[in-house]
């Protein structure tokens, strides 16, 4: 007997969970399944781990920078940690010797920190200001126990002064300016001290702020022991009347004339603490 076409051809066997597809071949639709489920299983456990493993390096970090400036807090046995921070230029000045908005002072620092000064001082608020600001509100600022950070436009990197507004911005007590022709690409000022750096990555920045931002200690002029850091230490930083944070009075330009009030005073006016 004539066999039938195709009689002896074995027919294919289908897999569980496969289905054709439109090409005629077999989609195994468990494989697909099972990759799914891996895939899933590794992007859960990268949900879960990336997470804790930035939290452990901003820990590290966290740890590295408190051990760097912990021993600048100041105490009572320690009351002036910046006498060992490197490069600090330290003074001693008289306080509340006030000028008014049209008077400049013959500061001897550049940029200078203290000496007399606006009777309206500059916000140091955690304020980054884009544009020079006056020297003598920045000084008054200062007089209040806050650090001015200063950079000079043309010689600090992007990256430096990237770092500086973050440092700076919304810190109370600290504010932000350039200051063109510094002889350095950034400096920091509290009332009396000042440091000058090549880089804002320099643990002696954040060495600075930490010893100097409102240091209320006695015992850090040996001209005056029973005084603190900064002369005011009830003082605000918050703005008013006469300084607009936002608009504040433009830094003047070229060098002081003879009528310039000089550091002693002259004819600056004592004033109440203010």
């Amino acid at each position: 007997m004539a066999r039938k076409p195709g009689a002896n051809v074995p027919k294919s066997r289908k897999r569980a969970g496969s289905v054709p597809s439109a090409t005629g071949r077999q989609v195994d639709w468990m494989l697909i399944g099972a990759v799914v489920v891996v895939i899933g299983l590794i992007a859960g456990l990268a949900i879960y781990l990336v997470p804790k493993f930035n939290e452990q390096r901003a820990e590290q970090k966290d740890d590295v920078a408190v051990e760097s400036v912990s021993e600048f807090v100041p105490t009572p046995q320690n009351p002036d940690p910046a006498a060992a921070i490197p490069g600090v230029t330290k003074r001693y000045y008289e306080a509340a010797r006030h000028v008014t908005a049209t008077q400049r002072v013959a500061y001897d620092q550049s940029p200078p920190f203290g000496g007399p000064h606006d009777e309206i001082w500059a916000t140091c608020t955690g304020v980054v200001y884009p544009n020079p600001l006056r020297s003598e509100n920045a000084v008054h600022a200062l007089e209040h126990g806050a650090v001015w950070v200063t950079y000079n436009p043309d010689t600090i990197s992007p990256e430096d002064l990237d770092y500086l507004k973050q440092l700076v911005r919304g810190e109370q007590y600290l504010f932000l300016s350039p200051y063109p022709g510094l002889d350095k690409p950034l400096s920091l000022q509290s009332w009396g001290h000042q440091l000058k750096l090549d880089s804002a990555r320099d643990p002696r920045v954040n060495q600075f702020i930490t010893a100097l931002r409102r240091n209320m200690m006695p015992g850090v002029y040996p001209e005056n022991p029973q005084t603190a850091a900064y002369p005011e230490t009830q003082a605000t930083c918050t703005a008013i009347p006469g300084f607009d944070p936002s608009n504040p009075p433009p830094a003047d330009q070229g060098e002081p004339g003879p009528d310039a009030v000089p550091m002693n005073g002259g004819s600056a006016n004592p004033m109440p603490a203010g």
